[in-house]
């Protein structure tokens, strides 16, 4: 697996890698050519040392996860361990013995790789996201918010950018998606906490498109696009994103008729 990974970052990102420890030639180093930080470190490993069986030597990859939501789910799968010798609440290890699939590898590379970015750089690295945000009308109107106003100030959420969509999820008794946003601002300043709530930063959400409450209801989530809770700021699966994309087409065409 040591070559795939050498090889994959040599085409997709023209980097080399190389060895800062002295008399060392099996831990290699990928950094960024711009601000020369690390986005991956190959190495080999005691099993042991990982908190595995054995006392052989595995080839690992540590690799930064900032999204502590991803990073939880990884830690779930075949291959993928905390951190060896780095920060645990920023990376990860995986090991490269064909546990993880190359698919994967590939995938945790090009995240750790925009993770690492310079600013500038990595607002061109990562396209648009769309994320299904809850909005819990117990504590907070947010109906009555987007009436009053078509931007409203929101609990930024790990990994949004601006640039981005939102689709809310109102919580019961609604239970259903009502609007589409974009992100216009992210990391404003702000400081909150109760026994329901800690906000550390908001972010501006511009509305876009609203939703009739029979349009996407829990029940359809939850029956046709596998989505069994929405707790905090989540992906929208290809299938749903089309969904949501074609009512809000046939709602334009009916309005412009």
């Amino acid at each position: 697996m040591w070559p795939f990974v050498k090889e994959y970052i040599k085409k997709k990102y023209c980097i080399d890698p190389d060895f800062p420890f002295r008399e060392d030639l099996e831990t290699a180093v990928f950094r960024h050519k711009d601000n020369n930080k690390w986005f991956a470190l190959v190495m080999d490993v005691r099993a042991s040392s990982l908190g595995l069986s054995g006392e052989e030597k595995l080839p690992v990859i540590n690799l930064k996860i900032d999204d502590p939501m991803y990073r939880d789910i990884l830690l779930r799968l075949d291959g993928i361990l905390p951190a060896y010798h780095m920060n645990k609440m920023h990376w990860i290890t995986a090991l490269l013995d064909g546990t993880v699939p190359e698919e994967r590898l590939k995938e945790l590379i090009d995240t750790s790789f925009q993770a690492t970015a310079s600013a500038k750089k990595k607002q061109k690295l990562r396209p648009a996201k769309e994320w299904i945000v809850p909005a819990n009308p117990k504590f907070y109107d947010v109906e009555g918010a987007f009436a009053r106003s078509s931007v409203v100030d929101w609990k930024q959420g790990a990994g949004i950018r601006a640039g981005d969509t939102v689709y809310m999820y109102v919580a019961a008794p609604v239970s259903a998606i009502l609007y589409r946003c974009r992100v216009t601002e992210t990391d404003i300043p702000y400081r909150y906490e109760d026994e329901n709530l800690t906000i550390m930063a908001l972010m501006k959400l511009r509305l876009e498109k609203r939703y009739a409450p029979e349009a996407f209801p829990f029940e359809r989530l939850r029956k046709e696009y596998n989505i069994t809770a929405v707790r905090g700021p989540r992906g929208v699966p290809n299938s749903l994103s089309s969904a949501l994309k074609k009512a809000g087409k046939k709602e334009q065409e009916r309005n412009e008729r």
